[in-house]
């Protein structure tokens, strides 16, 4: 099996061909558009946006067609549901599909915790996890294997949960060149820097670990050069960040309600503010994401909001405004919207250009990258991009208890990606059941099992 991150460009001089599998979900398909549009290097590439649902898609070609019009059309867009005519002679292809996300994400979350499992989420971490994890996967190596037979050199880059998992199955599972892709530190660096009343762009950051548990190794001034690692920790030693019964009380009533629903999500940190505290760690993400790891997240606090119903409400409300959007035949000032947090399109373009890059964070197998994580697990660093692919950074090791946390989801890693694989149930009972967000009574997780099961069968690998 070849190098899954090296890369070696195609050899004609014609601008790339992009395919954005996914693209009618308005998750990450504006905003992977907009970087595209805003990335000279790109010009003249050939953007190709590709769903199964045809009205979806639609919508998303009306906004991306306003998005490249606003800049002068700098790119070549096109569209099609057929994976052959999408990605036929495509350089690079973007995935963050998937189907039924809410629908399957509420009885991840739901169906578990009624069976007595103490998860805050159940997307990438906990049981029901081990259900997101198996249906990703599934459609993720069904769209490499498309890839395999109309593009077989194309470079892949998945944006798809669970990160760790379904970029293991890939890289197991598949000879396709690929990284996984995060934004959570680039937010978390924006979270921390407004809280430290700093200008995002003043920060040089490093972290590493595992998606959706990695943690700040560096903080700093670029103007100054001060560590402000020191600064975070005095930050949540202050009062503010006790989350009394009365401030639970406030959390509970505006999460109901937009726009504060993503403000709770964001700024309501009581297990960011108990590592940080207790251990001194700095975690980039925000607490549904490194809760989800974390087996006493409930004894920290006993209220946390859901997130299925967070980002359901967002969603709603993201949709309107992109149907309102595609439909409008109004001028909006898109050109005046620069590139996002996503580090995806730089890469893109180190990779086609040669120019080297250096990016917060990419998913990929540990190569002593991380010392006391296991050889192949998927983990979070830092590297340079450039011609020859992706070069990742060797970090220092893991703090305990992060390292001890890690260990264990690496080995739910390996449990979970071997199920879907072989298509064997029992490696996945076995992950529910090793999961420590699970109730410890088996036979409830095998109750919880044979539930998931029987509701999902059609997603499933087995």
């Amino acid at each position: 099996m070849r190098d899954l991150q090296s890369y070696t460009r195609s050899g004609s001089e014609a601008p790339p061909k992009i395919t954005m599998v996914g693209a009618g979900g308005m998750s990450f398909g504006p905003s992977m558009v907009n970087d595209v549009v805003h990335t000279p290097a790109l010009a003249g590439a050939r953007l190709m946006l590709h769903d199964v649902n045809e009205e979806r898609l639609l919508r998303a070609y009306r906004v991306a067609a306003k998005l490249n019009a606003a800049s002068g059309a700098p790119v070549i867009l096109d569209y099609s549901t057929d994976p052959a005519t999408a990605l036929e002679s495509a350089d690079f292809v973007l995935s963050s599909a998937e189907f039924g996300r809410f629908k399957y994400w509420r009885q991840d979350y739901e169906i578990p915790n009624r069976h007595g499992a103490r998860q805050i989420n159940g997307e990438n971490g906990g049981p029901g996890a081990v259900f997101h994890s198996l249906r990703s996967i599934k459609n993720t190596l069904d769209i490499c294997a498309s890839i395999e037979k109309h593009c077989p050199d194309a470079f892949l880059v998945n944006l798809s949960n669970p990160m760790s998992r379904v970029t293991l199955a890939v890289n197991r599972g598949t000879d396709v060149a690929n990284v996984g892709m995060c934004h959570e530190e680039p937010g978390g660096i924006v979270r921390l820097a407004l809280l430290l009343r700093i200008k995002p762009s003043r920060i040089a950051a490093k972290a590493s670990g595992i998606n959706h548990f990695t943690f700040f190794t560096e903080f700093r001034d670029r103007e100054t050069g001060e560590d402000l690692l020191p600064r975070i920790r005095d930050l949540f030693a202050n009062n503010i960040f006790d989350y009394s019964p009365r401030t639970l009380g406030i959390v509970k009533r505006a999460e109901r309600a937009f726009p504060f629903t993503f403000l709770v999500d964001q700024l309501y940190t009581p297990l960011v503010t108990h590592m940080v505290r207790t251990y001194g760690l700095v975690p980039t993400s925000v607490d549904s994401h490194i809760g989800e790891y974390l087996p006493f997240a409930l004894d920290v606090v006993p209220y946390h909001p859901a997130p299925v119903d967070t980002f359901e409400r967002l969603d709603r409300v993201t949709e309107r405004f992109a149907t309102r959007i595609a439909n409008s035949h109004l001028p909006l000032p898109f050109h005046r919207v620069g590139h996002s947090l996503e580090e995806v399109i730089p890469i893109v373009a180190a990779l086609w250009t040669g120019v080297p890059t250096e990016v917060l964070a990419v998913n990929v197998p540990n190569r002593g990258y991380l010392p006391n994580v296991a050889d192949g697990a998927i983990v979070e660093v830092p590297a340079r991009i450039d011609g020859t692919g992706l070069h990742p950074e060797k970090m220092p090791p893991l703090a305990e208890p992060i390292a001890g946390h890690t260990a264990t989801q690496v080995a739910l890693q390996d449990l979970v990606v071997e199920s879907a694989l072989t298509g064997d149930p029992e490696l996945a009972l076995r992950a529910v059941i090793e999961d420590p967000c699970s109730p410890s009574d088996e036979s409830a997780c095998r109750a919880m099992f044979d539930e998931l099961r029987s509701l999902q069968a059609e997603q499933l690998p087995f």
